[in-house]
């Protein structure tokens, strides 16, 4: 339990400005100490938390500050004959050098037992910085011993503590001090003189004034080339300007603070706190570019007609944006001092678990990344997904919905599409037109002959056949026709309106040549049964041919197709339901 809370109070600790308040005594130091491996149950763990490099240099730190000086001697290499006679009085001559002199990144202790290894420093060392005042500079070392009880712990070696009197002589007073009321230098706050509180507090809105300024000036070719250019876009530059703000004036701040010389513990926090926000601020900067350059392609895909890619750069950008806050989240606290191994591992089991659990799911949303990139579908393409056929009509990452002839909507899972034959007629520059004619069995060479060569002129002729491949050839006999198979393209994109158009156009235009070369088309055979035919209605032949033959005449034979304002004139002018229907009534009574 006491593991749980020091590290839940050490995060609360660093996210504030607040230090720890003077007079917590060993408890806040037992607290506050990072605390190592967990010992065995068999031996009990150091009551000063010295198992641990960090553990014994921040149980120092504390010890000092709350100035239990005798508790702080704990965690010097001394006898203990020599620990009770100047122990007191080197631990405070030592916190003094520390605060004063102290030159490295507290951040780099080792939280292991053991220690890490470092070049040039023997096994069951540690170097955590140096020690430099005047000119003498010493290599703050710790050492890993064996203590009364047979525990391994550490302490600060007897070599630095030989030259901690000749440090504290060189260290120098504050110059700042001098000049200050005595009451500000001496009045502590939190461990801390009130006057380096107010040069700190004083500090954040000049380092915030001088950011701004930054910015101006870095801003002002930008402004100059928008005058020039007669545009005024500087939306990429606003979106930036705040995080930017935060990160240039997070280091101007940390700039000015270095000359404060403030006590190394509080140090230690407050530049926790500042790669804290530093993190953040240029986090936050990434995000706001990404975001920028994301919707710019976004924009630029779906003018130039590709959805498909303007729906993945969204994806792209959420995902993104889910990364960076990942990133952080874990950079923030590997700058707090938490042992990630733990949380890593159970990111990844936990990984691996839900990719498992959400096997189909991460397979429609790979499947619809792989749609929507490859673009081989796109929204209003008429398509065949294999026994149906479709428009689009949406495409997400889950699946992709389809209106079928039918005027049904079906919906296909990406990670099923991603791996189906599909058939795209959207994408095709022109429509294949192949028949077979089966003429009369009786039909001569030379009226075959005829009928060929007229249908291959009418192929090359027609403006909507391509030339180039088409053909018309006689292939055999099947039982009891002349077989004719037709092969050529239709210049067109259009299935449902100009194609069929075309392709009845071709189908009559053969049916003339046939009948001009004398021979008809064959019929499949059938059973004959005998009887009385009245035949066919002469008037009404005649009367229909006579219309057509009007039509004809008057330039309105409605083939390929009735001109447009006949349509108009003809649709929804047919009665129904037919008049006499049983429905009549009731669709006059519904309507009224």
């Amino acid at each position: 339990m006491i593991l749980k809370l020091q590290r839940i109070l050490l995060f609360v600790v660093c996210l504030s400005p607040c230090l720890p308040a003077a007079g917590q005594g060993s408890f806040a130091q037992e607290i506050l100490t990072p605390s190592g491996q967990t010992p065995k149950p068999n031996t009990p763990p150091d009551p000063l938390g010295r198992e641990t490099p960090s553990g014994t240099l921040f149980g120092f730190l504390h010890a000092a500050q709350d100035g239990n000086y005798s508790t702080a001697a704990q965690y010097l290499q001394m006898s203990a004959s020599r620990r009770q006679v100047e122990g007191e009085d080197l631990a405070r001559k030592l916190k003094t050098v520390e605060d004063r002199a102290f030159v490295g990144n507290l951040a780099r202790l080792s939280d292991q037992p053991e220690g890490v290894p470092q070049e040039g420093v023997p096994p069951g060392q540690q170097k955590v910085g140096i020690l430099a005042a005047g000119d003498i500079e010493v290599d703050l070392i710790l050492v890993r011993v064996t203590d009364a009880n047979a525990k391994r712990i550490w302490l600060i070696s007897w070599e630095t503590l030989a030259k901690v009197p000749e440090l504290y002589a060189q260290a120098a007073v504050h110059q700042m001090e001098v000049r200050l009321p005595r009451v500000l230098v001496h009045s502590v706050l939190l461990g801390m003189p009130l006057w380096q509180w107010l040069a700190l507090l004083a500090a954040v809105p000049i380092a915030a004034g001088l950011a701004w300024l930054f910015l101006q000036l870095l801003a002002l070719p930008k402004r100059f080339w928008s005058r020039y250019r007669r545009h005024a876009e500087l939306t990429g530059w606003v979106a930036a300007s705040t995080p930017l703000w935060w990160f240039v004036g997070t280091w101007i701040h940390r700039a000015m603070i270095a000359f404060l010389g403030m006590p190394l513990l509080h140090r230690h926090y407050y530049q926790q706190v500042t790669r804290v926000v530093l993190i953040i601020s240029f986090s936050w900067l990434v995000w706001r570019m990404a975001e920028r350059l994301m919707q710019g392609v976004r924009a630029r895909a779906v003018l130039s007609g590709r959805i498909g890619m303007g729906s993945l750069m969204l994806l792209g950008q959420r995902l993104l944006k889910a990364l960076i806050v990942i990133i952080v989240a874990f950079a923030v606290l590997a700058t707090l001092g938490f042992n990630l191994t733990t949380a890593l591992a159970g990111v990844g089991i936990g990984g691996i678990a839900i990719a498992f659990a959400a096997q189909k799911t991460l397979e429609n949303l790979f499947g619809g990344v792989s749609v929507l990139g490859d673009e081989v579908i796109r929204v209003g393409d008429f398509c065949r997904f294999g026994d149906r056929v479709g428009t689009v009509e949406d495409i997400s990452l889950r699946s992709t919905r389809v209106r079928t002839n039918d005027r049904t909507e079906l919906s296909i899972p990406n990670g099923s599409l991603a791996t189906m034959n599909v058939e795209n007629f959207s994408r095709r520059d022109k429509i294949l037109f192949n028949t077979k004619l089966a003429l009369r069995g009786e039909t001569s060479p030379d009226q075959l002959r005829h009928a060929l060569a007229e249908i291959r002129r009418l192929l090359y002729e027609h403006p909507k056949v391509e030339t180039n491949g088409a053909r018309i050839r006689f292939i055999g006999f099947d039982a009891g026709t002349l077989s004719l198979e037709i092969f050529c393209y239709v210049l067109t994109q259009d299935f449902g309106g100009e194609y069929l158009a075309i392709q009845e156009d071709l189908l009559l235009r053969m049916m003339d040549i046939i009948q001009a070369s004398g021979t008809a088309l064959a019929f499949p055979a059938s059973t004959l049964y005998l009887g009385r035919d009245s035949g066919l209605d002469k008037e009404k032949t005649a009367a229909a041919a006579h219309e057509v033959q009007e039509w004809r005449e008057a330039g309105k034979l409605p083939f390929p197709d009735f001109a447009a304002s006949d349509i108009a004139g003809l649709s929804n002018s047919l009665p129904y339901p037919p008049p006499g229907s049983a429905t009549v009534g009731k669709a006059k009574e519904s309507g009224a």
